[in-house]
């Protein structure tokens, strides 16, 4: 049961391996564009959560104008908590 179980894995594994081998054949091949990833790019400055302490990309943060800057958030939570300890 055990070794039929750890077969199956390595087949997920593999098909998987597989599939991203044949996407990327036919990305190369069509010259569609690669699909975005979650990790940001490289050289990418980020900020710091002023509430969690999280880094967080400026693009795809919550963001809440403050005089003439601006804060970065990694949530709608840490912005409210912010706004409620700020007078």
């Amino acid at each position: 049961m055990v070794r039929l179980l750890l077969l199956l894995v390595l087949a997920i594994f593999v098909v998987r391996a597989l599939w991203r081998l044949v996407d990327g054949i036919i990305e190369g091949a069509t010259g569609r564009p690669p699909r975005p990833t979650r990790s940001p790019q490289r050289g990418v400055q980020m900020a710091r959560d002023p509430v969690c302490g999280t880094f967080v990309v400026p693009n795809r943060a919550v963001i809440l104008a403050e005089g003439r800057g601006q804060v970065y958030f990694c949530s709608t939570n840490c912005r409210d908590k912010y706004r409620a300890r700020t007078p």
